[in-house]
């Protein structure tokens, strides 16, 4: 079968020119054996749809790209609203981030976090509210819950969280002692006080801390004082030690237990026989320690800050030895002259040696009025010559 050379079109044997496109045949007869392929219109459809999937796969790549950078901003500027306490807006753009890239997790696990943290917040304005109103312990159960939605989870935010829920619950609690303080506690009261000052870390509560501990040192002398005057020693004692454990190494209250310690052992081994000892020798320097062995430096009264009687005072050692067990017998006067109450302290330290001086000090809880003191006498031990 015979084919024009240039179109492919069926040829006979004995025509000059094709049918189809007009073109002269080729003479040799063998050129028109091979027919010309026609070209396919349609080759080019697969090839341009492949075309355009590349091209719109490499589109949603690049937008995909694009929105999964977005979300990552946005989740960045949550984390920051976060950091900043804006939990509202965090959570929003949280949000906003998670609906450009839904396989953004942590962009989900804040958002829902940002709920507690508003709930947290909300706690926290209820309890300052709360403190306002001196409902101590509503506020600082409030705390309580707050602290507890906090549980489960870690990270800066809870840590920031949890360290404005600690500090107000120190304020809280600094906020109830100071309630509790002014409304004149008991020894016991102020004891239970004291452990839960010693509880609270902040500057307020550790000077809060020493008040208390000065009260309990002031309430202990002065108990321990009048049982040693009624010579109940052994209670006098007790009552030291009692307060020592709640001031450690106070120095006006070992003092004092040395003093009482001393009278008490005086007091069993013939205190009278070393009294006439002393009052028996004979050599001079020995009578004028004895007798005249102490200079009153200054008595005073005064209010202190919760309205008691102070009394205290300075003496001083003119004795050539070492004299120990001072009491300061005084009394209280009226501005017309007339006693009102008379009373025994004992000085610290316990032993005075040549030129030292010692103070006294006591607080009378029951009198209110201003009153003056007045030194009756002074009396003293010394060793035998």
């Amino acid at each position: 079968m015979a084919y024009c050379p240039y179109c492919g079109t069926v040829v006979k044997e004995e025509e000059q020119y094709c049918i189809h496109c007009g073109k002269a045949l080729p003479k040799d007869y063998a050129e028109r054996t091979v027919p010309v392929r026609k070209r396919n219109r349609w080759w080019f459809l697969p090839i341009g749809t492949a075309t355009v999937f590349v091209l719109l796969f490499i589109g949603l790549y690049v937008y995909s790209n694009y929105e999964k950078d977005r979300a990552l901003s946005a989740y960045n500027e949550g984390v920051q609203l976060a950091k900043d306490g804006k939990f509202e807006q965090a959570k929003e753009t949280f949000e906003t981030a998670l609906d450009k890239d839904k396989a953004l997790r942590p962009a989900a696990q804040n958002a829902q976090f940002m709920d507690i943290a508003l709930s947290i917040q909300e706690k926290l304005s209820s309890a300052k509210v709360l403190l306002e109103e001196q409902s101590f312990q509503s506020a600082l159960s409030l705390l309580d819950e707050a602290e507890q939605q906090l549980k489960n989870y870690d990270g800066f935010l809870v840590d920031n969280l949890l360290n404005r829920i600690l500090t107000l619950n120190s304020q809280i609690q600094t906020e109830e002692l100071k309630y509790k303080l002014n409304q004149k506690p008991t020894i016991q009261e102020l004891k239970i006080l004291l452990w839960e000052s010693e509880t609270i870390q902040t500057e307020e509560a550790k000077e809060l801390t020493n008040d208390i501990r000065d009260r309990i040192v002031d309430y202990t002398y002065t108990t321990a004082n009048e049982s040693m005057k009624a010579k109940q020693y052994l209670d006098a004692i007790e009552i030291v030690e009692e307060g020592l454990r709640y001031a450690p190494n106070n120095e006006k209250l070992d003092s004092l237990k040395t003093t009482i310690e001393k009278e008490k052992v005086a007091f069993e081994t013939e205190q009278q026989q070393r009294i006439q000892q002393a009052m028996d020798a004979a050599e001079q320097e020995y009578e004028r320690n004895k007798n005249n062995a102490v200079e009153v430096i200054s008595i005073e009264t005064a209010k202190d800050e919760y309205g008691d009687l102070v009394v205290n005072g300075v003496i001083k050692s003119v004795a050539t030895v070492p004299i120990y067990s001072i009491s300061v017998e005084y009394n209280l006067v009226d501005l017309d002259g007339e006693v009102v109450e008379s009373n025994v302290v004992f000085t610290y330290p316990d032993t005075l040696y040549p030129d030292e001086e010692g103070k006294f000090e006591f607080t009378h809880y029951d009198i209110d009025k201003e009153l003056l003191a007045e030194i009756v006498k002074v009396q003293w031990f010394l060793d035998s010559p």
